[in-house]
Parts: C-alpha cells; structure tokens; sequence
C-alpha cells in the first residue's frame, strides 16, 4: 500500500511538473507586440572562383558570379509565408501598410532580391491591393544605403578601432595557435586550388565553393576527395564565423551598433514613441550578420556556418504591465521554434536584464566616438597591433618635434623683422 501511495505522488509530482513547464514555453506566456527579424539571403552562385577552379567560367552560372539562383528565390518565398503566419496579427491580418513593417537590406544584389522574393511571400495582395489579376505579387518599399556607409547592418564602414582589435586578436597565442593546427591543411588547399590560404575565411571562401558546386551537382576534382566534405576543411569553415566577433570588444564595434538599434526601438514601442507604431522590422543580410549577432549573444553554440535564409528572431512580448523578450534561431528547415536560451537570463529576459547581461558587447556612444583611435593615447602594443612600430613612432614624434621648433624660429625671426621694420619707421 505504501508503495503504491509513492507512486501516486510521483505521477503527481510529474504532472504537475508538466504542466508548470508548459506554462513557462515562452512565447505562450504574453502576448507578442513587436519583433525584429534578421535573415540570410537564399541560395546563390559563387561570389569568387577559386583560380584551379573548373567551373570558374561564367556559363556554368548564368545568373553571374554571388547571385540569387531560382532557388534561392524560392526559399525566400516560403520563408515570407512563415512570416505571414507568425505576424499576422502585427501586420494588420496581412494586408500591407507602411505603417506597419519596415525591411531593410544591405547594398547587395542578392539581399535586395531576397528581401523581394521574402516580401512576394508575406504580402501577396488581396481585395483592393490587386492591381493585376494576372500578377500576384505587389511592390513593397525596400530600404538600403551603400556598404561603405553603413555601420549598422552591412557592418563595412571604416572603423579604426575594430580593425585594431582584430589584429590584436589575429596576434593572440589562441588565434595563433589555431592557424599553426591548420598550417598543413592550408598549404594543401593553396597547391591545389592555386588561391592564397592564410586565414580561417580564406578556407571558409574555398569551402563555400565547393559545397556550391556539390551542391549543383557539378564533380568536383580528385584532390578535393582528401578535404570535402567535412573533417577538418568544415570544421574550420564553421569556426571562421567566429572570428569577426570573438571577444567583447570585436563584438560591440561588429554587432553591437545593431544590437543597440533593435533595443532602443523596443524601449520606444513600450514608451509608445515609435512612430510609425510598427511590428515587424525586418533585416535582410548574410551568412556573417546572423552568425555575428548570436556570438556576440553567446548564443551560437555550436558553431555552424548558417544555411540560406538562416533567420534570428528577436520578439517583444507583453504580459500585464511587464515587457520581456524571446530570441529564436531559425535555420532552413525548423518550422517549430524555441526560445534561446539566455546567458543568466533562461528563455525570456526584460529589457534592463538584456543590456545590464550584454552591457559589454552595447555600445553607449556615437558611431564616431566608439571607432575614433586617438595615437597619443594608444599604448606601445596598441600602436603595434595599429600596423605601426616603435621606431615608426618615435620617428614621427622627433619629426613633429622639429616641426614645432623651427615654426616657432620661424615666428620669432617674422616678429624680429617687424620690429626692425617699425623702428626704420
């Protein structure tokens, strides 16, 4: 009797067990007033054939060289649907207005044709937004500006400050010793594809060809029998999206500019000061943006080079008078999402927890200001990692030394020659 008592409270025990993490599943909590969406275009062509490459000539890709393929369109297309689906309600049942999505893009043709063929899949027009019967499909603005300008999502305007910590990382016994590890896989590859190989990205740019070129079916040549696909070639390939954010300084100056965006503007939904009152705003980007993001967050674990349309999903949600956000991972093929887990913070966390986690990797100054690199307040192994050496330094200081001296003879000799001037007077 007793026995059977146990196994009563057991069972009861896991009920209620149960029941208490159905009730925690994340978004089944509140109610969802707004996301951020940042995905990686589709399918598409390579962007540069190696120089041994056999399909390196431009009619084995009739779309040219870093295109979106047919099926890269395709992809997006579906994706838009997924899309249509989870943020009915904050799109007004599906009908387009401005007022209540905004998509922008990097400067890229394959992200911009992404970003169209996603929207043609999202916002495919109904009763008084058809205009041809024939055509459905409507145009939706898409916003962008050129790479060199753009700090936010393109993440390729000049940064002196990111480009020295990069090197200082790329200098660090850590990154040194990985590329020893790799030094014989590396000379391989350059024997035999007749490219240079001296970086994680390097290898990561040849695999990338590679698993294009497999993947259209083309056969590739005997020595890449020995590399691909996966061991090592991968391996590497998937950790070189690392690199551009794998310390928190790299990560505030490569991600942060777009992880502080996305926050203010959640602030500003809650303060109700978004203006338009919007629910959705979408990025489209690359392969790096996504991966960056979630290294950044800590939350890109295991490393893996994201698929097409590979998607971050970063949601607001309400529940009475407190405000939390989920973030979701979604790649080419899971429909069923999970809220990530969050560094101290689990499956949800408020806005103040969010910064006060990531305070690191969240800039709090100007563009200008966090980039700016002031040579008088570097240390000597700042000026090294700068690409400059101490003689290099202590050269232009006597140089500027002697500049400053002979203005200033220059100075006394003009104001002498006044005064002899005026007293000739």
């Amino acid at each position: 009797m007793l026995e059977i008592r146990k196994c009563v409270v057991i069972v009861l025990l896991l009920c209620v067990n149960s029941i208490k993490c159905e009730i925690d599943d994340g978004s089944k909590q509140g109610q969802l007033v707004f996301a951020h969406v940042i995905y990686r275009h589709g399918d598409r062509t390579p962007v540069d054939p190696y120089p041994n490459d056999p399909y390196k000539d431009r009619k084995y890709w009739e779309e040219g060289y870093g295109q979106l393929t047919n099926v890269g369109k395709e992809q997006h297309y579906q994706l838009g649907q997924f899309f249509r689906k989870r943020y009915r309600k904050l799109l007004e049942n599906g009908n387009y207005l401005r007022d209540f999505i905004y998509v922008q893009s990097t400067d890229v043709d394959r992200t911009l044709m992404s970003a169209e063929s996603n929207l043609a899949g999202l916002f495919p027009p109904e009763g008084n937004q058809i205009w041809d019967n024939q055509i459905k499909w409507q145009p939706v603005p898409i916003h962008t500006i050129p790479e060199q300008l753009d700090g936010v999502l393109a993440s390729k305007r000049p940064c002196a400050r990111y480009t020295m910590a990069a090197k200082k990382y790329q200098k660090s016994q850590e990154f040194q010793d990985l590329l020893n590890k790799y030094k014989s896989l590396f000379q391989y590859l350059e024997q035999n594809s007749g490219t240079s190989i001296k970086t994680l990205d390097d290898a990561q740019y040849l695999y990338n060809t590679l698993w294009i070129e497999n993947l259209k079916n083309y056969t590739l040549p005997e020595w890449t029998k020995k590399i691909f696909p996966g061991g090592d070639l991968q391996w590497v390939a998937d950790r070189s999206f690392q690199v551009q954010t794998n310390t928190p300084e790299l990560a505030r100056l490569k991600s942060g500019f777009l992880l502080r965006e996305m926050l203010d503007r959640f602030d500003q939904k809650i303060a109700s000061k978004l203006n338009p009152d919007r629910g959705v705003w979408v990025y489209s980007a690359h392969d790096t943006t996504v991966a960056n993001i979630l290294n950044s967050l800590q939350l890109f674990e295991p490393p893996r080079s994201p698929p097409y349309t590979a998607t971050v999903l970063f949601e607001l949600y309400k529940k009475g008078d407190s405000y939390y956000i989920e973030i979701f991972y979604k790649n080419s093929t899971n429909e069923n999402l999970s809220p990530l887990n969050m560094p101290t913070c689990g499956v949800r966390c408020s806005i103040r927890d969010f910064r006060r986690i990531y305070e690191t990797v969240i800039p709090t100054e100007s563009f200008e200001k966090e980039c700016e690199v002031s040579l008088l307040s570097l240390t000597y192994e700042e000026v090294e990692y700068r690409g400059l050496d101490g003689s290099w330094l202590a050269l232009t200081l006597l140089l500027l030394v002697v500049l400053a001296i002979v203005l200033m003879a220059w100075k006394m000799f003009q104001q002498e020659r006044n005064m002899r001037w005026y007293h000739r007077i």
